[in-house]
């Protein structure tokens, strides 16, 4: 970040971390992330957060230089997920007098992660609707349960019109990568909060309350513009809406007869008229991003291949991503590839069945090990269905 003032009292002071392989050991993040740190100077001082350890070595001189010899009063914990506040023991170490203002829950929580501290005696816990007073600058709690921990709280400075928002609206990529907010912040927010939606609508609901200027994240860039336009793809993604009319297609191919079906259909919808066909290989291409595209647009085609009684793996941890992040609404058509039982149709309709509001065509597809000639009439009828 080029500019360390958010205003002439609010500073970011967060890191990158572009040396990370995967974000929560399981998302790739090509770009990076940033760790948000802020810091509110008033006649008290107050660290807004900390960073992950593995970037410790740069925050914590950054946080000493910026600071100037001052002693912070207060260090704002609003998530206390490692990312965040893997340095708080460190902060009381090198500032033995401050005092740390989280929730109650996370007060609670704290000598899970810091085996031997003595937090009896620096902790403020603060509870929906009570302020700290910095000065000319008050801040005012909400409660933000599960979203996504269940400790999270926001913080609304009620001078400079600042949410602090924890991880809402956080995005994945360093701050130094500049690119466009929307297709990293619905990866992460799909794979990260996805399962919460209606935790995240009880948030948006208090934030509708409020004069908001901007939101300061704990990742991604700070958002000072155009704020309809975020809080606006959060409330479509809480509500599990439609962002993209479209078909996503999604297979799971052993030998390629599969991928070659699921690639037939696709051409097959854009030659009928679709407005927009997507096709990801579970096999070889991101898993979070195929999360979110299955979110993002209005309908889903599974393709896969039967296997050892079942579903070939790929196709059954996708649609385990989908159970555990609470999809719906969504219109589903299904394809399946057998060589001698074709079982894998059955599968996926199973797990399918297990969510919320999900539509499956009635004209689904069989193929025996190949795709064929006679094979077309149906995926013909399960491509006009999927348009309906």
């Amino acid at each position: 970040m080029t500019n360390k003032f958010i205003t002439p009292s609010i500073k970011y002071i967060g890191v990158d971390d572009n040396d990370i392989d995967l974000f929560e050991s399981q998302y790739i993040v090509p770009n990076g992330i940033s760790y948000n740190s802020y810091l509110i100077e008033d006649e008290k001082i107050a660290i807004m957060d900390t960073v992950d350890a593995r970037k410790g070595d740069e925050w914590l001189p950054l946080l000493n230089k910026e600071l100037a010899g001052r002693q912070p009063d207060f260090l704002v914990v609003h998530h206390l997920e490692p990312d965040h506040a893997s340095l708080i023991a460190k902060v009381l170490e090198l500032y033995p007098n401050v005092k740390i203002v989280t929730s109650d829950r996370a007060a609670k929580m704290l000598p899970q992660f810091f085996e031997g501290v003595d937090f009896s005696n620096c902790v403020i816990s603060v509870k929906e609707g009570d302020s700290l007073s910095l000065g000319k600058h008050n801040l005012k709690f909400f409660a933000a349960p599960m979203v996504h921990w269940p400790e999270v709280i926001v913080s609304y400075e009620e001078t400079e019109k600042i949410v602090f928002s924890a991880d809402g609206f956080g995005k994945f990529g360093a701050l130094a990568h500049v690119e466009d907010w929307a297709c990293e912040a619905r990866r992460y927010y799909f794979n990260i909060c996805g399962k919460y939606g209606v935790q995240v609508q009880a948030l948006l609901k208090k934030l509708a309350t409020l004069d908001v200027a901007c939101i300061c994240p704990l990742h991604g860039p700070i958002l000072n513009d155009n704020l309809g336009y975020y809080i606006g793809l959060y409330d479509c993604w809480s509500k599990y809406e439609v962002e993209t009319d479209g078909i996503f297609i999604a297979y799971a191919s052993i030998h390629g007869g599969t991928a070659a079906a699921a690639n037939k259909l696709a051409d097959m919808l854009r030659a009928k008229g679709a407005p927009k066909v997507s096709v990801a290989d579970l096999c070889r291409d991101d898993m979070a991003e195929a999360v979110e595209d299955a979110f993002r647009m209005s309908k889903l085609v599974l393709c896969a291949a039967s296997y050892d009684g079942g579903v070939f793996p790929p196709m059954h941890d996708f649609l385990h991503h989908l159970q555990i992040k609470n999809f719906q609404k969504r219109k589903v058509g299904i394809l399946e590839n057998g060589s001698w039982a074709p079982c894998a149709g059955r599968v996926m309709k199973g797990m399918l069945e297990s969510m919320k509001d999900i539509e499956i065509a009635e004209n689904s597809v069989t193929i025996m090990s190949r795709m064929k000639q006679t094979d077309l009439a149906a995926m013909e009828a399960l491509a006009d269905e999927m348009l309906k």
